[in-house]
């Protein structure tokens, strides 16, 4: 009888983790779409007050001035996944706009002046990973600290002044290419396809997921927890540097002071898309969809001529909520 009675209980704890994985699924699938219904309202009430919202040329609009953004949530994800974040990027995006500018005007080609900013930006982001993994210092003083020197190096090597290209040709990153979509956009698209590859069929997002799950059970089975953050911190910090790139490629000009606000607002759009701050939880879809909101509301109100400090608050309001969110959905998973 005890034999049944033990195979019993296990048969019933087996019952009751299959229905915490699907409730977790449909959760998950729920998530979405409630995002989705959110954009669909959004464009329905912009639609309704200015016909001209719903047009194919706002539409692009769109998609071309929230992919730099994009870019940038790209590598914001990775690091909430992983169980941190990165303010830093305010101070890389610049930076890499300002030595994109600075190369181009030198005359290197446009993909070895991508590639050097690349290279940039993975040094600033191996600078946080190691004094994060291997200082053990919290990643909200790190990359604070971080994004102040980055951004003050982006106005040092400026001179405090844009830096306009000399030839305007330069500016590839940003032109119109295949099916009149500008190459940006096809950027963000094939990172995203990668990215996405990466974290749902690689062995590298299973470990990423499991760290930001449970750091020290992950180190406990013996995955290089150390090696994952500062690899995350690596990709998010080369990716907002080919951001800044891309929006000097849209500018025309090298600036200092250019993409700011980009930690704002990519970790509005990683949290809104349905990651949470305690790691562990987050994907590409659900970001995309973030940025996709934020860009949608952005376009939205600078057609209806409101005031960029509103837009400002709005992107705050949208981040506080998204949190909200998170942090009663965690409440609810660990009761």
């Amino acid at each position: 009888m005890a034999i049944q009675t033990e195979s019993t209980t296990e048969d019933v704890e087996e019952t009751r983790e299959t229905a915490w994985q699907r409730f977790a699924l449909n959760e998950n699938t729920l998530r979405a779409l409630l995002l989705t219904g959110f954009l669909v309202v959004i464009i329905a009430y912009f639609t309704a007050r200015d016909s001209s919202f719903l047009s194919g040329e706002n539409g692009l609009n769109i998609l071309v001035n929230a992919s730099v953004i994009g870019i940038v949530s790209l590598g914001q994800v990775l690091t909430i996944i992983s169980g941190g974040f990165d303010l830093s990027v305010s101070g890389t995006v610049p930076l890499g706009a300002v030595v994109f500018a600075i190369l181009v005007n030198k005359g290197w080609g446009v993909l070895p002046a991508a590639a050097a900013v690349l290279a940039v930006g993975a040094v600033c982001g191996l600078v946080n990973g190691l004094i994060v993994a291997k200082a053990n210092i919290n990643p909200l003083i790190t990359t604070l600290g971080t994004m102040s020197v980055t951004g003050g190096l982006a106005l040092t090597i400026a001179d405090g002044v844009q830096i306009p290209f000399d030839d305007p040709g330069k500016g590839v990153l940003a032109e119109q290419s295949l099916f009149g979509v500008n190459n940006h956009v096809w950027i963000l698209i094939a990172l995203s396809i990668a990215l996405f590859l990466v974290l749902r069929y690689t062995v590298v997002g299973r470990y990423l997921y499991a760290v930001g799950g449970n750091r020290e059970a992950a180190r406990l089975g013996g995955m290089r927890v150390g090696a994952v953050t500062a690899g995350v911190y690596v990709c998010s910090a080369a990716l907002a540097s080919l951001a800044g790139a891309v929006l000097a490629s849209q500018l025309l000009t090298g600036s200092g002071t250019a993409g700011t606000d980009s930690a704002l607002q990519s970790i509005a759009a990683v949290i809104l898309g349905g990651a949470s701050l305690a790691g562990g939880v987050g994907g590409v879809p659900g970001t995309l969809i973030g940025v996709l909101i934020l860009g949608t509301l952005a376009n939205g109100m600078a057609i209806l001529s409101v005031p960029s400090f509103y837009q400002t608050i709005t992107t705050g309001l949208v981040l506080l909520l998204a949190v909200g969110v998170s942090q009663v959905r965690r409440l609810r998973v660990s009761r």
